[in-house]
Parts: structure tokens; sequence; C-alpha cells
């Protein structure tokens, strides 16, 4: 089984930054589809997606809601960083804070993630 790991550091101001969104969604759904083990983590600027993809008229809601799930959580401090924490509490995402507040990308390394950013 292929384990891999998507990170979305993307921030929320560019049509550039929704389609790395759309193609961190169209790679995790291609991994469910196969059985992988599969982790979605919104860290840095990403954190900012959550508030937006939980908005009814964001046109990747739908998918969004599909794959929320398989979310293993937003970084708690960037979430405060950015501004988004109480988004990200109202969501019921977890808040990940393994090393000094973030998320441990290297505990991801150390189980044989793939890891792919966007």
């Amino acid at each position: 089984m292929t384990k891999i790991a998507i990170v979305v550091f993307a921030d929320t101001n560019t049509v550039e930054a929704l389609g790395k969104v759309s193609n961190a969604f169209m790679l995790a759904s291609e991994a469910i589809e196969n059985g992988d083990q599969l982790k979605i983590i919104f860290e840095g600027a990403g954190t900012k997606w959550i508030g937006e993809l939980e908005k009814e008229d964001n046109k990747m809601h739908g998918l969004y809601l599909s794959l929320k799930n398989k979310i293993t959580g937003v970084c708690s401090y960037c979430a405060q960083a950015f501004g988004v924490k109480n988004e990200i509490i109202k969501s019921g995402l977890p808040l990940l804070e393994e090393f000094k507040g973030h998320p441990s990308l290297r505990t991801l390394f150390a189980e044989g993630f793939q890891v792919v950013i966007f």
C-alpha cells in the first residue's frame, strides 16, 4: 500500500493557489480510490483554505466535504498566525501542534509517507 501525505501551503489569494488545492484534492481522491493510506495537512498560509472551503458557495465545497474525513489536521501555530484559528475550530478539524506548535512533518517521513507539497 502506498502512503501519501499531502501538505497544502498554498495561500487563498490567487487562481494558481486554487489550482494547487484542486490538484491536491484530485491526488487525494485518486489515493482513496486506490486504497492508499492518506494524510492531508493544511500548513502555513494554507490554513486559510479551511474557512473558504467551509463556505457552501465555494466551488470546491462539495469535494472538500467528501474528503474532510481524510484531513489529518491543520497547523495550530499557523492558524493562529493567519487569524483563522476560530474558523478551524468551528470546522471541527483537529489542530496539529506536535513540534513547537506545528505538525511534525518529519514524522511523516519517519512513518514512510511520500510527502507531496502543494
